[in-house]
Parts: C-alpha cells; sequence; structure tokens
C-alpha cells in the first residue's frame, strides 16, 4: 500500500508533509502477549509420546513428598521478560527450588528468576540438526545444569553438564550413568540384547534401583497389586472365618463338657439323695423296732 505525500505551500521546496495517521500505541512491557502454544502437538509419535510421559510421571513421582520442585512437561519457557520470540519448550523439564503447581508457561522472571535446572529431550526424525542447535545453545545461555539428549532411533544418549558456566558433554559409564541433580540412573537397552539385532529403549531408574514405568506398565503393575491385595483379603478372611469355626466348635465342645459335667453332678446329687432317703428310712423301722 502507497502513502501519498503532499507540499505544504508555504514551505520550502523539497518539504513534504506527512499525512496524519493514528498514533502508534507502545504497550508496557506488562502487556506483552506471551503464547502459550505453537500448535504443535506434544510427540511426534507414539513412543516419543510414553518416553515423555514415563519421565514426566516419574520426576512427579520421584519428588512427590517435595513442595520446591517443579516438573513440567512440552511447556513454554521464557527466560527473558519482555522477549517473547526467546522461548523454548523441553519435552520435560525440572526447576529446583519453586513450587509445583499448574502453570500456563513458565516465565523466569514471576519464578523467582530459577531456570530450569535440568532438561530432557527426545529426538526423532521429525527433529532437525539446526533445530537441536538452537536448543543446546539456548541450554546452554540459560542456565540449564543437565541436560540429556537421546535419540530414540539410534539408542544414543547424550549427556550435557554444567562445568566453569558451561554446558559440556560427558562421557557416559556404558552401563548407565546417574545425575548429579536427580539422583536418577540413565541406562539404554536393546529388545535383543544386541545393538546389531534389537531396537532400543531409554530405561530410567530411581535412586532405590526402581525402573520408571510407562503408564500401561504402572497400570498393570497397579492392578496386579490391587489382585494381590484382594487374594490376600480373602485369604485373610478365610482364615479368620477359620479361626471363627473353630472357636465355635471349642466353644460347642466345653458346652458339651460342662453339660456333661452338670449331667454328672445331677445324677451324683440324686444318688445321695436316694442314700439319703434310704438311710432315714432304715433309721425309721430301726426306730419301729423292725429290723431287715
Amino acid at each position: 500500500m502507497s502513502t501519498s505525500v503532499e507540499r505544504r505551500n508555504d514551505a520550502p521546496l523539497g518539504t513534504v508533509r506527512l499525512p496524519r495517521s493514528k498514533a502508534v500505541r507502545s504497550y508496557p512491557i506488562d502487556y506483552i502477549h506471551y503464547p502459550e502454544s505453537d500448535g504443535e502437538p506434544v510427540a511426534n509419535n507414539t513412543q516419543h509420546y510414553e518416553l515423555i510421559s514415563m519421565t514426566k510421571d516419574g520426576l512427579d513421582t520421584l519428588f512427590a513428598d517435595r513442595d520446591d520442585v517443579f516438573v513440567a512437561a512440552d511447556l513454554f519457557w521464557y527466560p527473558v521478560k519482555g522477549e517473547p520470540k526467546i522461548v523454548v519448550a523441553p519435552d520435560v523439564m525440572v526447576a529446583f527450588d519453586r513450587p509445583p503447581g499448574p502453570r500456563r508457561s513458565y516465565k523466569q522472571w514471576e519464578e523467582d528468576d530459577k531456570p530450569f535446572h535440568v532438561v530432557f529431550e527426545f529426538l526423532s526424525d521429525a527433529n532437525t540438526p539446526g533445530e537441536m542447535a538452537k536448543k543446546a545453545l539456548f541450554f546452554n545461555r540459560h542456565g540449564v545444569e543437565e541436560y540429556y539428549l537421546y535419540d530414540m532411533e539410534k539408542g544414543i544418549l547424550q549427556v550435557f553438564v554444567r562445568y566453569a558456566g558451561e554446558l559440556l558433554p560427558v562421557e557416559t559409564d556404558p552401563n548407565g550413568w546417574t545425575s548429579p541433580r536427580l539422583g536418577v540412573r540413565f541406562e539404554v537397552t536393546w529388545n535383543s540384547g544386541s545393538k546389531e539385532r534389537g531396537e532400543p529403549s531409554l530405561a530410567l531408574y530411581y535412586p532405590d534401583g526402581t525402573r520408571f514405568l510407562t503408564y500401561l506398565e504402572r497400570v498393570t503393575a497397579q492392578a496386579k497389586a490391587e489382585q494381590g491385595r484382594i487374594e490376600a483379603e480373602q485369604g485373610r478372611i478365610k482364615a479368620e472365618q477359620g479361626r471363627i469355626k473353630a472357636e465355635q466348635e471349642r466353644i460347642e465342645a466345653e458346652q458339651g463338657r460342662i453339660k456333661a459335667e452338670q449331667e454328672h453332678i445331677a445324677a451324683l446329687s440324686e444318688l445321695a439323695a436316694e442314700r439319703e432317703a434310704t438311710r432315714i428310712l432304715q433309721e425309721k423301722l430301726k426306730a419301729a423296732g423292725i429290723e431287715f
């Protein structure tokens, strides 16, 4: 769209007067819009989603009794106030010294200026090298202490830990790596035991050695535990019923013994009464001069 100009009649040649236009509004920094979604799906495929879900749920469980750890997944993180274009949404992230709870985005200046200390990215064929390089620079620039990048197809786990102010790659042990911040151990496994033949999977373990479970594994384990609880309760009820039955039989036996004792006592009493009656009769007969 072109803009027309006109020269004032009394102005020197070359002087122009711009047409009137609406004043441009300048918004205070607090009124800048920070988007909460980019319209993209949370995960690129089912494996990606399961990894995000397993990791996030496992970390929620790990820190369930703490009120100073915030765990999130696919949440927009804005580290700089007034710069809505400086943003990233890691697959999973953990911030220490921040309370848990719902958030529509993570605006660092509203979080006591605490960055996410640990972040996870699960790489698939939908991610480009350039995209991941930009994320690595972002994490390095904005205070991430541990960065885990796992290639789901190749089974390669890359670990970056902050040393001397920089996120640097760490050579991990073939038997796994334990996070200094989380206490969680990471291990890449292969379903056939061999890289050449099998498919990789990333296993995470709690500090006590228990493995993080997927949603299906967790539901199955809960159902199995509930079934075990029900069976144990049924066994307890059955044992209690057996105890009650045995107690009833003991009571019935005791009642039978008491009844027999009472009958015996009654018989003895009757015999004693008969003997007393006989003695009295004998005394009366003797008194009457009747011998027998």
